[in-house]
């Protein structure tokens, strides 16, 4: 009798099937179109918990706490460190038909951090670099703009850059990748003594600085309060389309390139729900309008003919052949020197 009762139970409390229906996903902030969202909802009648993060730690710390997450939202660098520590499932391949229409040089990128793309399908992939607000960055320097780090690491030019605002990221990984390739070296091959010395240079830095924050600088730069920013390539391309006169620049000493992926964590309550909406976001209309709005590039091959021309032809979002030389992708770095780092950083944000 329990077991014949049980679907009329379910139909007489609303509740408990909306429960059941759930998927909890966990993404960067302003990375998906809200109309992706309510038309996977409305396609599979599937309600979608939406939570952003704005640094790679709140996720890290979400996923130690045991928080239920269905669908989560890593860079390319945290997938080696979470699948160590048993916070990642495998993917299952059978329950992602559109896999098929993924861009297999990505993947072989990615193969790098996650072997035989066992846990991970690329999501967005962009670069980190400088956005300019190339008058109000002339006039302060008085003369044209270096495409060099030294815009932001040289003591003298950011000097000039602080009436105009100068902002950073909170990305730890990127703004020293930065700051390495600007001294000639390499985030991945550096020491923790090496990462101490270069931090100096950093710290010359704070007084140039309005703030270090990954949400604030988007609404300033799209308003033309910050002249100078390192940010993530398609929040540079967001200002532009604002109307601000701001470029993109792939500094000439190198920038590092970030793959965003779409993972299932070990603890997820919903992996089925989980896999209907990975294979959902895989649909190459669907990828399309999600680069299309959000100003990222996807890593779907089956979207490349449905994303805007002239989001195409920019750049910043697709850089050319000798643009790519100088992108290099974020390294996973070994315990004790992403310890060393993250010191680091906690004593620079904590400057005043």
């Amino acid at each position: 009798m329990r077991f014949r009762f049980a679907p009329l139970l379910m139909l007489l409390l609303p509740g408990f099937v909306l429960a059941a229906d759930t998927l909890q996903v966990w993404n960067w902030n302003d990375y998906i179109p809200e109309q992706v969202l309510s038309d996977f909802e409305k396609s599979n009648g599937i309600k979608v918990e939406y939570h952003t993060f704005s640094t790679s730690e709140e996720l890290n710390q979400a996923l130690n706490n045991g928080t239920p997450i269905d669908v989560a939202v890593p860079s390319h660098d945290q997938l080696p460190s979470l699948a160590k520590a048993g916070r990642l499932q495998p993917l299952n391949v059978d329950q992602l038909p559109n896999r098929r229409h993924l861009d297999r040089g990505l993947l072989s990128k990615l193969a790098a951090f996650d072997a035989n793309n066992r846990y991970a399908i690329p999501y967005l992939w962009g670069m980190a670099g400088l956005a300019v607000n190339v008058p109000q960055a002339e006039a302060a320097l008085g003369g044209p703009i270096p495409h060099s780090w030294s815009l932001l690491f040289d003591p003298e030019q950011s000097a000039k850059l602080a009436s105009c605002g100068i902002a950073l990221i909170d990305a730890p990984e990127e703004t020293f990748a930065a700051l390495m390739a600007y001294q000639g070296r390499s985030l991945a091959h550096s020491t923790p003594i090496q990462l101490q010395r270069a931090s100096k240079l950093l710290d010359s830095l704070r007084p140039n600085l309005r703030y270090v924050d990954s949400e604030r600088y988007i609404d300033d730069l799209n308003s033309g309060k910050l002249c100078l920013a390192l940010v993530w390539s398609g929040d540079a391309a967001a200002a532009s389309q604002a109307g601000q006169p701001v470029q993109f620049i792939v500094p000439q000493e190198g920038t590092a390139l970030f793959i965003d992926t779409l993972v299932i964590p070990s603890g997820a309550p919903r992996p089925d729900l989980a896999h209907r909406f990975i294979d959902y976001l895989m649909q190459p209309e669907v990828a399309a309008l999600v680069s299309n709005e959000m100003l990222y590039p996807n890593g779907n091959q089956g979207a490349t003919a449905l994303i805007a021309a002239d989001l195409r032809d920019n750049s910043a979002l697709y850089p050319d052949r000798q643009t790519k030389r100088r992108l290099t992708a974020l390294p996973a770095l070994p315990e004790k020197l992403k310890a060393a780092l993250d010191t680091l950083w906690n004593q620079f944000t904590q400057t005043p």
